[in-house]
């Protein structure tokens, strides 16, 4: 009894040690599991929080420049369109000048013919108030037949009867003194029709048959804008600066320098 019981002791001792000393470690790992555990997904969620807000932030950015370069980009077509505008209203302009200057001339020719209509020359020429001497025949079937065209033209405004009009007078009087403005007008309706081979045709003629015409500035002039038409710029630069040099006081070749200076 006495060598047992001081055992019964230790092992009493040993027995509590054992049950009463790992509950403290326990305790401690599993609420520094806890703690770790709970504050890993809330930095976790901060760091995704802000990875989104500068995703947005980017996200916007890239929103606004795309915005800005569609609203240049409507800008730089409307600035386009404006200049297309711009050449159109332009050229019609041009046109509008030249068709009155057609205009101006038929009248001093007509006024001419009939200050000489009471002389029976052949032909006869009468200065016009401000410009070279204006060519009239004393034909009077050449007058008609020349007058006929240029009236389907200027007051019944039937462009495309005036074409064969002019053709058959072309063919009837192919010498006559009305022959490089005859030729010049049908050039003129032609190019009104987009026909711009026959055009340049009948233009050609001017400048080559009849060099003393004061239809020659403007038969270049309409040379160089077929040229353009056709993209051959080359060749229109080359029209402009002929009419340049040739005729550098006329209308015409004012046209001319201004058609040179877009084309540069």
């Amino acid at each position: 009894m006495t060598v047992k019981k001081p055992l019964l002791i230790a092992m009493s001792l040993v027995s509590v040690g054992v049950w009463a000393n790992p509950a403290p470690v326990t305790e401690i790992g599993r609420s520094s599991r806890t703690t770790s555990s709970a504050a890993t997904p809330a930095a976790a969620g901060t760091l995704e929080q802000r990875l989104a807000a500068l995703e947005r932030v980017v996200e916007a950015r890239a929103e606004g420049q795309v915005r800005m370069q569609q609203q240049l980009q409507i800008l730089l077509d409307e600035v386009s369109e404006l200049r297309g505008v711009t050449e159109t209203h332009s050229y019609q302009l041009d046109e509008v000048v030249q068709r009155q200057r057609d205009i101006y001339q038929e009248i001093e020719r007509r006024m001419s013919a009939a200050q000489g209509g009471a002389s029976n020359a052949p032909a006869s020429t009468a200065p016009a108030a401000s410009g070279p001497a204006v060519i009239v025949s004393g034909n009077v079937s050449e007058n008609e037949a020349y007058d006929k065209a240029v009236n389907m033209v200027l007051k019944d405004r039937r462009f495309d009867a005036a074409i064969p009009e002019f053709e058959t007078f072309l063919r009837t009087y192919p010498n006559s003194v009305y022959a490089p403005n005859a030729h010049y007008w049908l050039g003129q309706l032609l190019f009104n029709n987009n026909d711009l081979a026959k055009a340049k045709t009948q233009f050609e003629r001017v400048v080559n048959n009849f060099a003393e015409s004061n239809k020659v500035a403007d038969a270049l002039l309409k040379l160089g804008q077929i040229a353009e038409r056709t993209n051959d710029k080359a060749t229109a630069l080359t029209h402009y600066n002929k009419l340049v040099s040739a005729h550098g006081s006329s209308t015409a070749a004012r046209l001319a320098k201004e058609r040179l200076e877009a084309l540069k």
